[in-house]
């Protein structure tokens, strides 16, 4: 690359909708040297046709670190070494509340970074009637400063060109006199670095713990310094920010005048006074929550029958025209059946992805995560555990990393061990298939759909399980660090419809990419599996039929149908379902049931891919009904009812509602906490609870 470029500016300032407006597709994901923190990288081509890297810094209002996400940024932006430290620095503000936005820029000028200020969102900082002066704000600071909308794609060119252009390093802030704050600490610094920027002195003396590219004898020298000037990190912080906040008042003075502050306050407050009060903020929630579900069923039909219908005629005309014999057997039966177990509910999951995607668009999930803080202090945790809760509704793996963003470890520990309680989108093919066995598809007082209610009480289930388990683990992990929660709500907005659509697109596409390759893998072991059977037992059945099938007068079709079943029981997937079958009895389970436990633990949704393969080859090669059909017409062959009972459903539903079922999400709790106890703690806690919960819901409906 020619040149790197690191973005750097509050939470909520559009920043990601910047980086993804530079970089377009051009984008990867990998970790910050040495350490678990995200690193997103992408590329650009520049106005001159030189290559730009891209690099997306967390989040953060300050230098000063409340997380590991955030201390990344002093530890990228100090060390010349580091792999992302950058050439030129993008800092993105709110041109809407510049005041708060420049306190970071400030203490990013003193570094001697060269650097651009970009004011996003100035489209609607105008309408708003906040006007920026430009030119004076950039005489001022002594850099470039571009005003731009990354969001309607205004300025973007402007920004590339002075990207290409800008060698200025930010005029140092003349008032605020940083060595003053604690001139002997910061000399003896100044001199072991042989640094002669104050401030870089400074923040060494404040976050030198958490700096990886300092030896343990540098550390050590480092905290003798600090020791013997006597030198209190909180208070010199204290004093710094009401100096620059106090230049920053003069400064911006006669560069920001805002005309509309009354009535863009009054119009937010009136609807945050609604959406966010103590009674109708919940129910307004507890709305939109079941309008969610109800549109997840009510839209997804008609593509959903499509989808299946299409696997369904694949399959049928593979079995008429493709050659017999086990290539096709495990083409159609295997990875053709478990495809399309998980194919056909790419509509649910955009719908679902649509819906998150419009929330957070709108501002609206932000104002979810604030209601909820006093419900969550209560129970051990505090309003930044709602942010990995509610992506856990989308994937457990990248919430528990967002649990980084929690600054006390209490709370990120029983957040960590609750989130994967919150049912993720793999559940939901579990969930809607079970459902659509045992809830009949009909409206109740002519309004709520059955299905859809289901749908969201088992949502509710996990939410409410997982606030109960964080209130036990609440008086079991102990620490002395004190909780708070500080949080901006961002204004609302209009969803960018296209940002949503992309959502769905790339969701959709995610899903069925990871899930497909699990249950592309396991649907050829389980075919293999379901067709090969120990020693000489299929031979015997065989023999068994032979004079049946050989009469003329019996039903052909129904006396293969006996051999395709027996056959199953005998192979060894059957044999394996059999041997654990007295373990899941008490649940209501067959050992068809106790297979599809097994193969899910590597992804949840592979429980409907092995339905689809166990229950293929069990019908035949005649037998063309769907994976529905054939679960519906099931019969357990002791007790001759149907197996998928209303208490079968619920009891297996509440079993994926609590069991982790996940390898994924194991590897990624055992990375964050950095051993084996808590992941082991996690798995074996929310296993006894799916057990005990789906027992006594069997026992109690059956």
């Amino acid at each position: 690359m020619d040149i790197k470029v690191a973005l750097v500016g509050n939470p909520n300032t559009g920043k990601s909708t910047l980086f993804n407006r530079l970089t377009g597709l051009n984008q990867k994901i990998g970790n910050f040297p040495g350490i678990t923190v995200d690193k997103k990288t992408g590329f650009m081509k520049m106005i001159d046709g030189k290559q730009a890297e891209i690099i997306d810094l967390p989040g953060t209002y300050s230098l000063y670190p409340k997380s590991s996400d955030e201390s990344i940024v002093f530890q990228v932006l100090a060390d010349q070494k580091n792999s992302a430290h950058p050439d030129v620095i993008v800092l993105i503000a709110d041109a809407s509340n510049l005041k708060r936005n420049m306190l970071l820029y400030s203490q990013v000028a003193d570094l001697g970074i060269p650097m651009i200020l970009a004011l996003n969102m100035i489209d609607l900082a105008e309408k708003q009637g906040i006007e920026v002066n430009v030119d004076k704000l950039a005489q001022k600071l002594g850099i470039q400063v571009v005003s731009i909308s990354a969001r309607n794609n205004i300025g973007i060119d402007r920004l590339k060109q002075a990207i290409a252009n800008t060698t200025k390093i930010a005029t140092q802030l003349q008032d605020v006199d940083v060595n003053s704050l604690a001139p002997e600490a910061i000399n003896a610094i100044k001199s072991k670095l042989n640094s002669d920027n104050d401030y870089y002195a400074l923040q060494v003396l404040h976050q030198h713990e958490y700096l990886n590219f300092f030896s343990n004898q540098e550390q050590e020298e480092i905290e003798q310094i600090e020791q013997s000037h006597k030198f209190e990190s909180s208070k010199v912080q204290a004093a710094e920010t009401v100096v620059r906040y106090q230049h920053l008042s003069k400064l911006l003075a006669d560069v920001v005048t805002d005309s509309g502050r009354a009535q863009k306050f009054s119009f937010s407050d009136k609807l945050d006074a609604i959406l966010t009060h103590k009674v109708w903020g919940f129910a307004i929630f507890l709305l939109i929550l079941f309008i969610i579900f109800n549109a997840i069923f009510a839209w997804s039909s008609y593509p959903m029958d499509w989808i299946e219908g299409g696997f369904g005629f694949v399959t049928e005309m593979g079995h008429e025209y493709l050659p017999a014999g086990m290539l096709t057997d495990l083409l159609l039966d295997g990875v053709i059946a478990g495809l399309g177990g998980i194919f056909v509910f790419i509509p649910q999951i955009a719908i679902l992805f649509a819906f998150i995607s419009i929330l957070e668009d709108t501002g609206y999930m932000a104002r979810v995560t604030f209601m909820m803080d006093k419900i969550m202090s209560k129970v051990g945790l505090n309003g930044k555990s709602v942010v990995p809760m509610i992506g856990s509704l989308a994937c457990a793996v990248p919430s528990i990393m967002a649990a980084r963003n929690i600054e006390n470890w209490k709370d990120r520990m029983i957040t960590i061990m609750v989130t994967p309680l919150i049912s993720c989108s793999a559940r939901l093919p579990v969930y809607i298939l079970i459902i659509s066995l045992i809830i009949p598809s009909e409206n109740l007082f002519g309004i709520f759909n059955m299905q859809g209610l289901a749908l969201m009480v088992m949502y509710l289930v996990g939410i409410v399980a997982a606030v109960l388990v964080a209130w036990v683990m609440k008086f079991i992990i102990k620490t002395k660090e004190r909780s708070y929660f500080i949080m901006e709500l961002p204004i609302y907005r209009m969803p960018r419809w296209k940002n949503v659509f992309y959502t769905m697109y790339e969701k959709s596409k995610t899903f069925i990419i990871e899930a497909g390759k699990v249950i592309i893998a396991i649907s050829i072991i389980l075919w293999v599996m379901a067709t090969f059977g120990p020693g000489d037992r299929f031979e015997n059945i065989d023999k068994k039929y032979a004079s049946a099938l050989a009469d003329t007068t019996r039903n052909t079709a129904h006396i293969e149908t006996l051999i395709a079943t027996e056959k199953l029981e005998n192979s060894y997937v059957g044999i394996l379902g059999h041997w654990i079958e007295p373990a899941i009895r008490p649940l209501g389970y067959d050992w068809k049931i106790g297979i599809g436990l097994i193969t899910s633990f590597a992804a949840r949704e592979a429980f409907v891919g092995t339905m689809a393969t166990i229950y293929s080859v069990d019908g035949g090669d005649e037998d063309t009904s769907t994976i529905r059909e054939r679960m519906e017409a099931s019969v357990n062959s002791k007790t001759g009812l149907p197996v998928y009972t209303f208490a079968t459903g619920i009891s297996l539903m509440l079993f994926y509602a609590f069991a982790m079922q996940c390898m994924s999400t194991v590897a990624i709790v055992y990375r964050e906490t950095k051993g084996w106890k808590w992941p082991i703690i996690q798995l074996s806690y929310m296993t006894a609870m799916a057990y005990v919960a789906a027992l006594i819901a069997y026992q109690l409906l059956k």
